[in-house]
């Protein structure tokens, strides 16, 4: 190693949207066996599109007032510190409560330190769509149901394919989705879900 510092740091640079990219390098579902492995970008775009949609949902069926476009992006920024963290199974994750603790600190220790890649005039801008703080609650209650709704689709999948892997996964992700008790959740579950499990054809296409 020579004397001479070349830290993206040192020059001036960002090194936050090269980190952010590597999502497409972290697979989900990490203790099942899959027939087409998720990576993280795919799950979030999914989770975006899904959280546009229940937004708009909330608006026009049930009298919300809530900003689809901003759920959207909340829902694209909403697992970026698994870049750092990687993704941690849910049942590992919620095994014990002291676990849970620990996973908490270290994601946000991860969302910290992702914020102080930025320079400094764009930090608050993207410090809200990672920490929150307290912010935009509502919305980020459509984001974890969107969540849900992205990792019921993807049980759905596995179960065309055949594999019996995410059966119980299936069940117990409809179960929480209906215990949210968002009727947006609930009305995406049961108008927009069914046709993820027809083929092609079925679907009019």
């Amino acid at each position: 190693m020579n004397d001479t510092d070349n830290s993206s740091e040192n020059r001036g640079e960002s090194s936050f949207f090269a980190i952010i990219s590597r999502m497409k390098y972290i697979d989900r579902w990490a203790l099942m066996r899959n027939t087409h492995s998720e990576n993280l970008s795919e799950h979030s775009l999914d989770t975006a599109i899904i959280a546009h949609a229940l937004a708009v949902i909330r608006n026009r069926r049930f009298g919300g007032s809530v900003n689809p476009e901003r759920a959207a992006l909340l829902a694209i920024f909403h697992d970026v510190p698994e870049v750092i963290t990687g993704d941690m199974p849910t049942p590992v994750k919620y095994f014990s409560s002291e676990i849970r603790s620990a996973y908490a600190g270290v994601e946000s220790a991860a969302e910290n330190h992702l914020i102080s890649l930025l320079p400094e005039d764009m930090r608050d801008e993207y410090a809200s769509l990672i920490t929150h703080d307290g912010e935009d609650t509502e919305l980020l209650r459509i984001v974890k149901c969107a969540d849900k709704l992205s990792a019921l689709i993807k049980c759905i999948e596995e179960e065309k394919a055949c594999n019996r892997e995410f059966t119980a996964a299936k069940a117990a992700t409809i179960k929480s989705i209906r215990e949210m008790n968002l009727p947006e959740g609930t009305e995406f579950l049961e108008k927009f879900i069914p046709p993820f499990g027809l083929t092609l054809d079925d679907q009019n296409m």
